[in-house]
Formats: structure tokens, C-alpha cells, sequence
């Protein structure tokens, strides 16, 4: 089987162009050895099927960070290359094509965004360009679909050109021959969408549209998560699942050891999901009713942002800001990604220039941007007793955010490299395109979080039974009911929040906490330790060492902001 690589600079509709060749049908793997992450899936050309890899984003075959150096590794195994470039900027593009071309894999070149060209007043001469290049080069429009059946059915004639080997000088010198040759600008007046999306980088302006972007994002996130679980999730719990676990229950006896951990305990005689703590009562409940609504509604937004273009402007505009905290403005990627889920967050700080860099992200991320998981069961717990208190959380969390920044970039020697970022133009994506990635995303959530629920609530009952949470309860009352003016049970939470941090906060509905509580509960257990999966990925990307470090300052920012709050409130 015959292997296609897309490969080219980072923001040029790869992966658009990669969902319209393979569908839905794909999958996500690490590089052997590294956390870099890229796309397989397959096609069929013919009666011939082929395998379609999704090669990370690169500007050059002379690597300057691990994702260039894997994307130089993975052309090794390609039997056909189709270079996408994006037909706005080609000048900038045709480096890499020219190195692409001097090496002995075919190559086909997918001019992409050929529609932006007429918008932007650029002509380009097809024919003229196929023969400087020597190679098929076929317009496309990978949102639309335009193009790419030309595109596959040249990958059968693609032949290797093997062009001479260049230095640096002389490429620039042939892609400047080229331009001149091929591309010709006309001029035009903007339009609306090219003057919003300079708005959208310049301070004023851009702030104002980040701040209505964001907040409107919140209530639609919240909207659509809360609407689903009054008029879906919980009609389903109530009325059909309700009367078959009572069924069980009576099956099972009404009581016992077994019966606390598949149904949990029954209260009144009735079903309360999320208090009962069993398998088939909070073990579906919580990650179905409770969660996956609001993970839904994030990544569908989440998704949108991305695919439209404006997440790069936004880490464009977050610049200067970012550089307080040590970082350059592409962490603000990280960050909103960590509002999915802290895992591909600190998985993703893989594109920040060094160590320090994504020591104080990761570490950002971990202690002050709650996961998706852990916001929805915010909104149902808390939320539900005025939404000032969410308010209050979240500007802790984000005060947090900011001075643990500074804090960390004053104290930790390194530099902060400057931001160099591809700007895409803004786009109407395919609903098609988004919800396959909202459904990738979801599938990968629930894969993961429903076997460690199950666990979690197995071993906690457990524990419950052989009595082992009292002993810890009294063992830390000093500084649970002291320091943060809590009942020493919410123990528990805090214990099993490195299982499940959503899991955990859900234990503290049984306690009857104050609304003062249940805030200071939920910064605390935010902030507090990594969920088990998160740690795993830190200790991987941090080492034992700077994991330990990070651990250190997590549990005294949990702990003197969590003091602060029971004072101030």
C-alpha cells in the first residue's frame, strides 16, 4: 500500500484538505519516542487504497524544533508527496517546495486557498508555474472540495523532479524568479472581512472583539450544555434509567457491600444520581448528564474558533501580555486548550522554543485553567446557587493565573523568545470539518474518562468500607477544617481529584456545603493536583525533577489561596 504525505507550513489547510481525502475514519498517534502528534487515514484512488498521513506543520527541511525535525524523519517514508501551499502567500511557501523538490520522493503541489487569490486581486499563471517547478500543481479549496479530485488524479503521473541542491541564497534567489514570472497583484480596495481581521490584532479593537468573542463563547458554551441536560440527559436518567436500577437494587438485595459499589446507596428509597456513588447511578450519570453536555458545547466553540482563523490573532494580540508571564503569545493556545482538557494543553506546550517556557505553562495551565470536565460540574454545582459565585471562581482562578505568572517569570532564569506565527485568513469553515473534530475530541474524552470513573468509584467505596478516609479526614482536619474552613470529609474530594477532579467535586454535593464553601472547595480542588492523566503527561514532558517542583507550587497556591478566600469571603 502506497503512502501519501500532506506536508507544508503550519495554517494552510492541511488538515482540511487531510479530512476531505480520508473522512472520519482516521487516527491520531505519537511520533515513536516524542509527543508529537499526527494524522493517519486512508483513501482510495481507483481500486487502489491508500494510506494519507497528515505530516506536522514545517516552513523548512532545516529543522529549528522537534516538530520540523519529525516532519524531516516522517518524508522518509512517503511514496508520494503533495506539497500544500497557500496560493496567498506563495512567495513565502515555495521554500519548502523547493526543497521538497530537490529530494527523490514525487511531488505534487495542492495551490490551496485559490478562491483568497481572486479575493485578494493575486493572478497566478498555472501553466507557467507547472513548468518552473517541473511538478503537477493543481488549484484547490480543501473547504469546499474544489480541486481535489484533479489533485488525486494526479498523484499517479507525480514523478520525482530531483532538482539540483541549493544553499539557502540561492533558493530565495529562484523563488524571486519565480514570483516574478508567475504572480501578478492588482489593486484592490479591502473588503469588510480583511479590515475585521485587522481589527482583530490591534490593541483597542482587538481587545474589545476578544472580550465579546470570549464572553459570548461562555454563554453559548453554557447555553447549549445546559439545554441539553434539562431537556435530554436528565428527562433519559429520571425516566428510563431511574426504574431500572431500582429494579437491580431490589434484585440485589436493597443493600450490602456489592450493592454500594454497582448501585450505590439508595436515599429515601429513590435514585439521586449523583449522590448515590455506584457504577450504573454516578458511573453514567456524571461523565453522560453532567459532563459530556458542556464538553459537547466547549469543543463545538472551541472547533469554530479554531477553523475560522481566529485563534492566531488572538495569540497575536495576547502577546505583550504573555511576555509578563514569561511566555510568547502562541502559550494563549495551551491555555484555551486547557479549558478542554489539561491534557493535549500540556501536550501542546511542545510548540513553545524551551524548557522554561513550557515548564511555566504547563505548570500554568495545571494549577489555574480547569478543564472542561471540571467547569461543567461548576456550573451544576455551584452555579446552581447564583451565578456571582461561578464569577468568583473564575476570577481567582484567573488572579492566580496572572501573578503566579509573574512570579514564576521573576524567579526562573531562561528568555522568551519573540512570536513568529502564520496569520490565517478568515474563513467560513465546514460544519462537516468541525463537528468530525468535535466528534474525535468527544470519543477521545469518553474513552478515557469513563474507565477511570468506574475505577475511581470501585475503589473509593473501597476505601470507604475498610474505613481508610476517616483516618485521613482527622489527619488533615488541621488544615481542611482550619485553613480553609471546610468539613474535614471534603478530604475525599481533594484525594480523589488526582482520579477525577469533575468526580471529585461532585462527592462534595452530599456535604450540604455553604455557598462559601463550595466556591472555596472548587478553586482549591482546581488548583490543587493534577487529575492522574495529567500528571502522567507532566512527569513525561517535565521530567521527575521540574514535575516535582511543579507539584510543590501547586499545593501551596492551593493552599494560601484557598486560606485568603475563607478569609475574604
Amino acid at each position: 500500500m502506497r503512502t501519501i504525505l500532506l506536508v507544508g507550513n503550519p495554517n494552510v489547510g492541511k488538515s482540511v484538505l487531510f479530512s476531505r481525502l480520508t473522512g472520519v475514519r482516521t487516527t491520531v498517534s505519537n511520533y515513536p519516542g516524542t509527543t508529537i502528534s499526527y494524522t493517519r487515514g486512508f483513501t482510495k484512488l481507483g481500486d487502489e487504497k491508500l494510506e494519507v498521513i497528515d505530516v506536522p506543520g514545517t516552513y523548512t527541511l532545516e529543522p529549528n524544533s522537534e516538530a520540523e525535525e519529525i516532519a524531516l524523519k516522517m518524508l522518509k517514508k512517503g511514496d508520494v508527496i503533495i506539497n500544500v501551499i497557500n496560493a496567498v502567500n506563495l512567495e513565502r511557501s515555495l521554500y519548502l517546495t523547493l526543497q521538497l523538490l530537490e529530494r527523490d520522493t514525487p511531488v505534487v503541489v495542492a495551490l490551496n486557498m485559490w478562491d483568497d487569490t481572486k479575493h485578494r486581486g493575486i493572478d497566478i499563471d498555472l501553466e507557467k508555474l507547472r513548468t518552473m517547478l517541473g511538478v503537477p500543481v493543481v488549484p484547490t479549496v480543501a473547504v469546499t472540495g474544489e480541486g481535489i479530485k484533479e489533485l488525486m488524479e494526479s498523484v499517479p503521473g507525480a514523478t520525482s523532479p530531483s532538482g539540483p541542491t541549493r544553499s539557502r541564497d540561492e533558493r530565495w534567489v529562484a523563488i524571486g524568479e519565480i514570483i516574478e514570472q508567475v504572480q501578478h497583484i492588482r489593486h484592490r480596495h479591502h473588503t469588510w472581512l480583511e479590515r475585521l481581521q485587522d481589527a482583530s490584532v490591534k490593541p483597542f479593537t482587538g481587545g474589545s472583539i476578544a472580550i465579546a468573542i470570549l464572553v459570548l463563547s461562555f454563554f453559548v458554551v453554557r447555553f447549549i450544555g445546559e439545554s441539553l441536560i434539562g431537556y435530554l440527559f436528565e428527562p433519559l436518567f429520571n425516566g428510563l434509567w431511574a426504574p431500572v436500577v431500582l429494579r437491580v437494587s431490589s434484585l440485589m438485595g436493597g443493600s450490602g457491600f456489592l450493592h454500594d459499589i454497582v448501585v450505590g446507596k439508595l436515599i429515601g428509597g429513590e435514585v439521586n444520581f449523583v449522590e448515590s456513588f455506584g457504577l450504573i447511578t454516578s458511573g453514567l450519570y456524571v461523565p453522560f448528564a453532567m459532563v459530556l453536555p458542556y464538553i459537547f458545547s466547549f469543543y463545538l466553540v472551541l472547533g469554530f474558533l479554531e477553523d475560522v482563523g481566529y485563534l492566531p490573532r488572538l495569540a497575536v494580540l495576547m502577546d505583550t501580555i504573555m511576555h509578563w508571564l514569561g511566555l510568547h503569545g502562541y502559550a494563549i493556545i495551551p491555555t484555551l486548550l486547557g479549558l478542554g482538557c489539561n491534557v493535549p494543553a500540556v501536550l501542546s506546550t511542545r510548540i513553545l522554543e524551551s524548557k522554561r517556557e513550557r515548564f511555566i505553562a504547563s505548570t500554568l495551565v495545571s494549577i489555574a485553567v480547569p478543564c472542561a470536565a471540571l467547569q461543567a460540574m461548576i456550573f451544576g454545582l455551584v452555579g446552581e446557587r447564583g451565578g456571582q459565585y461561578v464569577v468568583i471562581i473564575y476570577g481567582t482562578l484567573f488572579a492566580v493565573w496572572v501573578i503566579l505568572g509573574i512570579i514564576l517569570n521573576h524567579s526562573i532564569k531562561g528568555f522568551s523568545p519573540e512570536l513568529l506565527i502564520e496569520i490565517p485568513p478568515y474563513r467560513i469553515p465546514p460544519w462537516k470539518i468541525v463537528v468530525q473534530k468535535m466528534w474525535m475530541r468527544i470519543y477521545g474524552f469518553l474513552a478515557e474518562a469513563i474507565p477511570i470513573i468506574l475505577g475511581a468509584i470501585v475503589i473509593i467505596n473501597m476505601l470507604y468500607f475498610f474505613g481508610v478516609f476517616d483516618i485521613i479526614s482527622d489527619i488533615t482536619a488541621p488544615v481542611v477544617s482550619g485553613l480553609l474552613g471546610l468539613p474535614k470529609e471534603a478530604i475525599t474530594s481533594l484525594v480523589i481529584g488526582f482520579l477525577r477532579k469533575d468526580v471529585a467535586l461532585g462527592m462534595l454535593a452530599p456535604l450540604s456545603l455553604t455557598a462559601k464553601q463550595l466556591v472555596v472547595a472548587s478553586v482549591v480542588l482546581a488548583m490543587f493536583f493534577p487529575c492522574i492523566a495529567t500528571f502522567v503527561v507532566l512527569l513525561r514532558e517535565l521530567g521527575v525533577v521540574n514535575m516535582c517542583k511543579a507539584a510543590g507550587i501547586m499545593i501551596a497556591a492551593a493552599l494560601v489561596t484557598g486560606g485568603l478566600l475563607n478569609l475574604i469571603l
